[in-house]
């Protein structure tokens, strides 16, 4: 409503309400939205910004909106609203106003706003930052009550490309704040400028079934199918002042579990099994994307869309049609993974994660096997895998406060997969290029082709190849060919140490002269570790870029508690519950370690078991240097519990 100046204007999805919370079950939902939008001006002229918003259902504009007020409330600065009038809100803020106590020092910031235009958290940014092409990502998480929200900035208003992110996150409890059922949308005003607010795309996913349609949208809505609402928007203009161009669709999905179907892709194989494809039929979850939809959201695999490249493939951006917009990760195998081995591990993805649900876990939303390609469709994590922060050149730097997050949250989804789920689940390749970071750097643990399910009593999987990667994998797998729990804590070990010292467990060029005449040059993280244990200097391999902004005492429980579960001997190796336990302790004792990394022999590999070069070479190397040929090493506890080792020929 309004003239040219001091305009207020509102777009929101009206067809059906958002079930917040269940008043019958208690449960809140977890929401994922992201939208495009461009918001454009005089540079001597601020408006206010726009903001997206839950607020009671229906919406609908407050009448006399101050101009500061972005169109949420008509209550005074420093009151709260109440009652159907409650509001939660992410404010894109072009204007400092001083009365709602915004930043002082800039133009634009990124609030969280409850009930009030006082945001309970706020991030600066550099003035005329929110202009010109942005994308946001806001998420909220029912398990931790906290709202993230990711802003990437595009082309601004003259068409140069900027590359930058901005990340706020609080805790916010919805279920205190706003009623059952809300609105979902977004809101804007100008103040005495000129400020256009254009909406691109939006979409929206819920864990929550929605309510029941009014009665007269049900006609309208049936044809669309179970849990999917779609719907266009398009926002009001107020002269040039304030303009909503809005195409939205909003996907409310369903967390129904669903049978997965496929009937055209493969036929028996050669050596008489089944069709290891025919039995992912029957796995309840994600869907079957069509293969032409893929090819659809990556622009035909386009080069610029490839986020990475591994042994099994390559991995390309995404944006699905349905839900409109969402980002996704498509996991792309290699043409010669299309093998009968290559859809045993791509079966075995789907059967294992498909079943999990961790918040630590990346989230596996589909697949599609059609034309000889073997595709994976997961959740896009923003901000990639951890080794391109610790190693990259284009990584992010991570504080300690970050990489003890990581630490955590990576030791959370491998006590889900051992101890907590139906079936202990192994891992079999625990790696920083594995672990994916989300829009506010938290971990989840992806990958999961070499996964194994075993019985919680049984503990270990029989492996007819070696797989892992030289460095996180057990050398005792090899010597056994198995893999078992013990192994993947192994793996958790290393990750540790890496995590703390941001160096990789091997490379050719070792520094430390004991490394050097030892292993011929190569650089072992775990001995390097453990040499600085054993002369109390342990603080000392902690990552030069830290500069000693961390917690010394944090820093030295992680480094312990990753020796101990990189021991090379697997029984003196704690359980993933009881390092997490050490690790979440403040007070506990740490264990105590031997004064020098006993050196175990690994014996040659069973017979049929595979095993490539690369662990060839390791497993040679990790050997032939230590002890003389046919030697056997174990480890024993003294009295004053440091250990010792003992060897016989």
């Amino acid at each position: 409503y309004g003239s040219i100046d001091y305009s207020n204007g509102r777009v929101s999805y009206n067809a059906q309400a958002m079930l917040l919370w269940d008043r019958a079950t208690g449960k809140v939902a977890s929401f994922t939205t992201r939208f495009s939008f461009v918001i454009s001006g005089n540079i001597s002229s601020k408006g206010q910004g726009m903001a997206f918003f839950l607020a009671g259902y229906p919406s609908s504009l407050p009448a006399r909106c101050p101009d500061y007020n972005l169109a949420l409330t008509n209550q005074s600065a420093d009151a709260v609203a109440a009652g159907d009038s409650r509001f939660v809100a992410v404010e894109f803020d072009t204007f400092n106003n001083t009365v709602v106590s915004d930043p002082h020092d800039t133009f634009d910031h990124i609030g969280i706003d409850i009930s009030s235009l006082q945001s309970v958290r706020t991030l600066t940014m550099p003035s005329f930052e929110l202009t010109g092409n942005l994308t946001a990502d806001i998420n909220y998480d029912n398990v931790s009550s906290i709202l993230s929200v990711t802003v990437w900035l595009g082309d601004d208003n003259e068409g140069k490309p900027r590359n930058r992110s901005y990340n706020l996150r609080s805790k916010v409890d919805l279920k205190s704040a706003l009623p059952e059922q809300v609105s979902v949308g977004f809101s804007a005003s100008t103040s005495n400028a000129i400020e256009l607010h254009q909406l691109h795309s939006w979409s929206f996913i819920s864990s929550l079934e929605p309510p029941p349609p009014p009665a007269a949208a049900i006609s309208s809505l049936s044809r669309l199918g179970p849990g999917v609402i779609a719907g266009a928007a398009a926002g009001a203009s107020v002269s040039l002042v304030l303009i909503f161009a809005a195409i939205v669709a909003l996907v409310v999905r369903r967390h129904h579990q669903q049978k997965m179907v496929e009937t055209d892709e493969y036929h028996t194989d050669s050596e008489g099994e089944g069709d290891p494809m025919m039995e992912i039929e029957m796995v309840k979850g994600p869907r079957r994307f069509p293969y032409h939809e893929l090819v659809e959201a990556t622009r035909n695999f386009a080069a610029e869309e490839k986020l990475g490249q591994g042994g099994f493939g390559a991995v390309y951006r995404g944006y699905l049609r349905e839900p409109a917009g969402l980002p996704v990760a498509i996991k792309r195998f290699s043409k010669h993974d299309s093998s009968l081995q290559g859809k045993r591990e791509y079966k075995s993805e789907i059967k294992v994660i498909s079943r999990l649900r961790h918040r630590n876990l990346v989230q596996l939303l589909g697949w599609s096997h059609g034309r000889e390609e073997l595709l994976l469709v997961y959740e896009l994590m923003p901000n990639r895998s951890l080794d391109i922060h610790l190693h990259g050149k284009q990584g992010t730097f991570l504080t300690w406060p970050m990489r003890m997050k990581i630490v955590m949250e990576l030791g959370s989804a491998l006590l889900y997969l051992h101890e907590e789920w139906e079936q202990c689940v192994l891992h079999r390749d625990i790696k920083p290029s594995n672990m994916m970071l989300d829009e506010s750097f938290g971990a989840k643990l992806g990958d999961f082709g070499l996964a194994r399910l075993v019985d919680h009593a049984a503990g270990t999987q029989t492996m007819t190849a070696v797989s892992g990667t030289p460095g996180y994998l057990d050398p005792q797998c090899v010597v056994t060919g198995r893999a078992s729990a013990e192994s993947d804590v192994y793996s958790f070990g290393v990750v540790l140490l890496e995590v703390v010292c941001g160096r990789k467990p091997m490379s050719f060029t070792a520094t430390d002269q004991d490394q050097q005449q030892k292993n011929g040059g190569v650089f072992r993280l775990v001995e390097w570790v453990w040499g600085l244990y054993g002369r109390g200097a342990i603080l000392e391999s902690a990552d030069k870029l830290l500069n000693g902004d961390l917690d010394a005492a944090e820093v030295e429980r992680v480094l312990v508690v990753g020796l101990w579960c990189a021991h090379p001997d697997p029984s003196a190796r704690p359980t993933i519950r009881e390092a997490m336990a050490k690790l979440h302790s403040k007070v506990d004792k740490l264990p105590v370690l031997p004064s020098k990394m006993p050196v175990p022999t690994y014996a040659q590999p069973p017979f049929g078991l595979d095993m490539d070069d690369g662990l060839s070479t390791l497993l040679t190397s990790s050997t032939s240097t230590s002890v003389p040929p046919h030697t056997t090493c174990t480890t024993t506890s003294s009295s004053d519990g440091r250990g010792s080792t003992s060897t016989t020929s």
